[in-house]
């Protein structure tokens, strides 16, 4: 169903609608034809009218090409080349941020601008569009929605660097960026081998760009690929990597504290209570730091979530007083944090329910984990539901609990994005 059969079927005139959504009848008709896609105040306007949803209004607004079946997240190479390509990503990027409800971040007039600068190659467009992609990737419930606009961005920055004259420096670093976005999506979508590419290709154009911040947090994150299917020795092989990158790099950034917090969770995977506590302290020195230490995308570490990332490695090794202890002043936090927060919160849940399954009291188990469930359920965080299907390895013979096993069988039912 389109604009025009939807409008139709409400019993609407063109003139009826403009009046409810206060504009021209001319400018429903350009809509219904797909020429023109509305401003995001006059898409509040023209759902309520047309009593549907803002994604539900996407889909309505979906040109007929698309709409027909050739979604833009499944178009072959050749309906890509066949529409206007920077159209397409204007569309893209603003239909992102209004699913994502991050329309105060970017102004309308300021995304066209960047459209128009990223069309024409320009690398410090492509930098600050990548900065608010990480933005909407941050905000959005569905992080795998934000992968259509990711992935026509790198098409075009593709482009633009096989026809680019100097230096090409500007535009690898914004790839590098860029892939590692791609990853970061890709990882929570439970696609480990797709985001481990991603990775590697953020890591291989960050060492062409001689980057190495970029570089030693492509491998960071590509740590977390092994870490997540508890590989920790090659974790801490690719993390020593990356802390001798990150030597290398700007020391006003906070590139090298963040890989001593993600090195201790591999050496807590480890069991060595000495290492990882020694990497803790190294990431708490975060705090030393002057000024604007990160980059507001691929390095967005600040500290703010050290506590919690304690308490999770003495969850790890097993010192239950020392964790709990630290989680609780972290859910503290994270119930005072602005905007959406949860994958941030359901770890710290999931991690308190852990302890309580350590420490067979059904209760802790129960009240924490369905929590963090229905988190998992709102967000549909492929990240939350992986942490906890780690949590029911732990039940044991707690699962002779009915409540028990009625939140392990949700948790097995559990349908993520």
């Amino acid at each position: 169903m389109g604009l025009a059969e939807r409008r139709r079927t409400l019993g609407y005139s063109q003139e009826k609608l403009a009046e409810l959504v206060a504009v021209d009848r001319t400018t429903v008709g350009r809509w219904e034809r797909g020429a023109i896609q509305p401003q995001p105040p006059q898409r509040r306007r023209l759902a309520l009218a047309l009593e549907v949803s803002l994604p539900e209004l996407d889909a309505l607004l979906l040109p007929p090409q698309v709409a027909s079946g050739k979604a833009i997240g499944h178009q072959s190479a050749q309906s890509h080349d066949a529409g206007d390509p920077d159209e397409m990503i204007r569309r893209e990027f603003l239909r992102i941020l209004t699913i994502s409800g991050a329309l105060t971040i970017l102004p309308v007039e300021e995304a066209e601008a960047l459209v128009d600068g990223v069309r024409r190659g320009e690398a410090a467009d492509f930098a600050r569009m990548n900065g608010h992609l990480w933005q909407v990737y941050q905000l959005a419930r569905s992080k795998g929605s934000v992968y259509p606009v990711v992935r026509d961005q790198l098409a075009t920055l593709t482009h633009a660097l096989a026809g680019h004259r100097g230096s090409p420096r500007p535009l690898l670093n914004a790839a590098a960026d860029l892939f590692q976005l791609a990853g970061e999506v890709a990882f929570d979508g439970s696609r480990y081998a797709d985001a481990a590419a991603s990775y590697t290709l953020a890591a291989s154009v960050s060492k062409d760009a001689d980057a190495h911040d970029l570089w030693a947090c492509a491998l960071v994150r590509h740590a977390y690929v092994d870490m997540s299917g508890c590989r920790y020795q090659r974790a801490a092989q690719m993390l020593g990597a990356a802390a001798r990158l990150a030597e290398r790099g700007d020391s006003q950034l906070s590139t090298r504290h963040w890989v001593a917090s993600v090195q201790a969770e591999a050496f807590a995977g480890l069991g060595d209570l000495d290492a990882c506590e020694r990497a803790m302290d190294q990431a708490e020195r975060v705090r030393d730091l002057p000024g604007d230490h990160i980059s507001g995308g691929w390095l967005r570490f600040d500290g703010a979530r050290l506590v919690e990332e304690r308490g999770s490695r003495y969850v790890q090794l097993g010192r239950l007083d020392l964790a709990e202890q630290a989680l609780q002043e972290a859910l503290g936090q994270t119930a005072l944090a602005s905007g959406p927060s949860y994958r941030r919160r359901a770890a710290v849940l999931v991690d308190l329910a852990a302890i309580g399954a350590k420490r067979r009291d059904p209760d802790q188990v129960v009240a924490y984990g369905a929590e963090a469930l229905g988190l998992a359920r709102t967000s549909g965080s492929g990240y939350v539901a992986r942490r906890l299907r780690s949590l029911c390895d732990e039940l044991g013979p707690l699962r002779g609990d009915r409540r028990v096993a009625e939140l392990e069988a949700a948790i097995g039912v559990l349908n993520t994005q």
